[in-house]
Order: C-alpha cells, then sequence, then structure tokens
C-alpha cells in the first residue's frame, strides 16, 4: 500500500529541547523525536479520498472497533484527528442522544464533515479547530476520545495529551488506534505505525495507564488508556 501525498511540515530547527530532540531522520519524519520516536509528517487534507476509500471496512474493520468502544447513546465523544470524518458519521449514530466533537487542524477536513453534516439528518457533530498544542475541547467535557492513525504526526504529543486529559472526564477512556509497529506484514510505512511499548511509555509519561489492548483489528492496536 502507498501512503497518500503528506504534508511537508516545517521541523524547527533548534537541536535540542526539555521534551523533544531535532536531528535528521526517516524522509518520512519531521526531524523532531520524542522519546526515541521520530514524528511523522501529517497527512494533509489531499489524503481525503484514501481515508474514505471502499476497502478501508475491510482493512481496518472499523464496525469491531466502535463495538469494542461500547458507545452508549448518551455518550460524548471527541474523534481527534478526525480528518474527513469517517468515524464521526458512525459514531453519531450510536451516541444518537450525545454530542460528537470532530476535531482536526485543517481547515479542509473540517469543511468537509460540515458538508456531510448539511447533507445528512444527524444534528449532534460538532465541528472543532484545534492547533497542534491543543484539542479546544472544554475541561471535564467527554466521556471518550478516539485517535485513529493520527498520535504518531503530532508535533507536540506531550502537549496534546496533556490537553485530552484536561477534556477528558475522570471516568473517561482515549482510544488510541495506531497500525502495528511490530508486525512488518502491515504495509504502511514504519514512521506511520507504532508499536504497544512505544505508545504505552508516552502515554505513561502524560499520567495515562493502559487498560488493554484490543487486538482483533486486523492491522491496528486499539489501546485504552485511562487516568492513572
Amino acid at each position: 500500500m502507498v501512503m497518500p501525498l503528506l504534508y511537508q511540515c516545517q521541523g524547527q530547527t533548534s537541536e535540542t529541547s526539555e521534551l523533544y530532540t531535532y536531528k535528521k531522520g526517516d524522509p518520512n519524519g519531521i526531524g523532531k523525536w520524542y522519546m526515541g520516536r521520530e514524528i511523522a509528517h501529517v497527512m494533509g487534507f489531499q489524503g481525503m479520498g484514501w481515508l474514505e476509500r471502499p476497502e478501508r471496512e475491510k482493512e481496518e474493520n472499523t464496525a469491531t472497533l466502535l463495538q469494542h468502544m461500547n458507545i452508549s447513546s448518551y455518550d460524548t465523544i471527541a474523534d481527534v484527528g478526525a480528518g474527513s470524518g469517517y468515524h464521526v458519521f458512525k459514531m453519531a449514530a450510536l451516541a444518537d442522544k450525545g454530542l460528537i466533537y470532530a476535531v482536526d487542524i485543517q481547515e479542509e477536513m473540517l469543511a468537509a464533515i460540515q458538508q456531510k453534516m448539511n447533507e445528512t439528518e444527524l444534528q449532534n457533530i460538532k465541528t472543532v479547530k484545534g492547533t497542534e498544542k491543543s484539542v479546544a475541547l472544554p475541561e471535564n467535557s467527554v466521556d471518550k476520545i478516539l485517535m485513529v492513525d493520527v498520535y504518531h504526526e503530532f508535533n507536540f504529543p506531550v502537549e496534546m495529551i496533556a490537553s485530552m486529559k484536561k477534556a477528558l472526564r475522570a471516568d473517561g477512556k482515549i482510544y488510541l488506534v495506531e497500525y502495528r509497529g511490530e508486525d512488518a506484514e502491515v504495509p504502511i510505512k514504519k514512521l506511520h505505525k507504532m508499536t504497544e511499548s512505544q505508545a504505552v511509555k508516552e502515554m505513561e509519561a502524560a499520567g495515562m495507564k493502559l487498560e488493554r489492548n484490543f487486538t482483533k483489528l486486523p492491522w491496528q492496536h486499539c489501546m485504552v488508556f485511562i487516568k492513572e
């Protein structure tokens, strides 16, 4: 599988910081490292068609993922890095009396979601323009946060997880979905995959702990994190 065109994000020029290290690495990375992992380039809105590809359900088994999330009618859920809204609309139908925040930093992605909203009868979706450091959500406002193949692209993972942790309710959960870095057979570029051990290391540094890893998806981890 060939990944779609990626945004060429500007890496910072300083060599070190308290949290991050800057050095040359993989061509698919931004030259910025966190806890031994190079951060990947962000997928641009030009790759929207890949997000909506017809074979995605077979490759990722989205239906099983959403079933595993145990979504209730009254849930408030944030899809962080929502992209074109592939998961947003599926979750909105399940949380029909709740609210789905579609969070993204790209105006083009949010515009695509808004256009789909205008074509449906779903009224429980709210688009949110986030930043590289914040999900821009109210404190203590969400029951679940879903991140699908996006965390590895965060330019500021420490700040983003801190922002999500604030938005999460006391008993809330983060569902971190990433292509399995341990599996060379998963046909995705190396920097766009993560191992469970790396994800756990980074989330534990943010005060989150692994509750379980749902392993029934074809290519991806679905790691569930809760507040420590």
